[in-house]
């Protein structure tokens, strides 16, 4: 099934289009990407398609098995964790370079996506919780300014994508991470940048802890 008819046949755009799929788990772990399924969904020539994956590969999203083609490349929990551990300490530096840089109205901004969280934690609406999550955390890293940075979580989130979307669906787990999310706005909004730091730090591993007594046979 074509996912656009409108992509571009440049090779970033073909790059960023699959890997928006992989991240939104349109393409799931050890999916086969077949290059001439690929070419009709994205709109692009084989060469075009073919250069993609490469990058994709050495990005860590797409792995290559001999005689067999390219697939999504599935991550064990164990590298999820380790994963998670190394945006802890990127997204918390992150985190207190936007407690410095915050204007007013970006301090706006996130507070409206908190209210966002609230609101749909108190719905029971979990995708739109996961959709405001991921904003949130995106606005944090455009506010600080840290490119950086932005590109190496931008990297870390593809790779763990499978784990991040079965923890954002998790029935109880937004009442646990709504009150962190509260803290880290907090933090920020207050340019408190120690309290930023230690607030997504926090977070983080509690992502991880949740990663880890997860149940690894569930499906997505």
């Amino acid at each position: 099934m074509a996912r656009t008819s409108a992509v571009s046949t440049d090779i970033g755009a073909v790059v960023a289009a699959i890997r928006s799929a992989i991240r939104a788990g349109e393409l799931a772990p050890n999916q086969r990407l077949v290059e001439a399924d690929l070419c009709g969904d994205y709109n692009a020539s084989r060469s075009t398609v073919r250069s993609a994956l490469a990058e994709l590969t050495v990005e860590g999203l797409v792995e290559r098995i001999q005689n067999r083609g390219a697939r999504v490349r599935a991550v064990s929990k164990e590298e999820a964790i380790e994963i998670v551990e190394v945006r802890s300490a990127v997204e918390a530096l992150c985190a207190g370079k936007a407690a410095e840089r915050i204007t007013a109205e970006g301090i706006s901004e996130l507070r409206g996506l908190a209210r966002r969280m609230e609101e749909s934690v108190a719905a029971g609406d979990l995708l739109s919780y996961s959709k405001a999550n991921q904003e949130l955390h995106q606005r944090i890293i455009d506010i600080s300014g840290q490119r950086t940075a932005a590109a190496t979580i931008e990297r870390l989130r593809g790779q763990s994508v499978r784990y991040q979307f079965r923890l954002a669906m998790q029935p109880g787990r937004p009442a646990v991470s709504l009150p962190e999310h509260l803290a880290v706005v907090d933090a920020i909004c207050s340019r408190n940048r120690r309290r930023a730091e230690e607030a997504m730090a926090a977070h983080l591993a509690s992502v991880a802890r949740a990663i880890k007594g997860s149940d690894d046979s569930a499906r997505m």
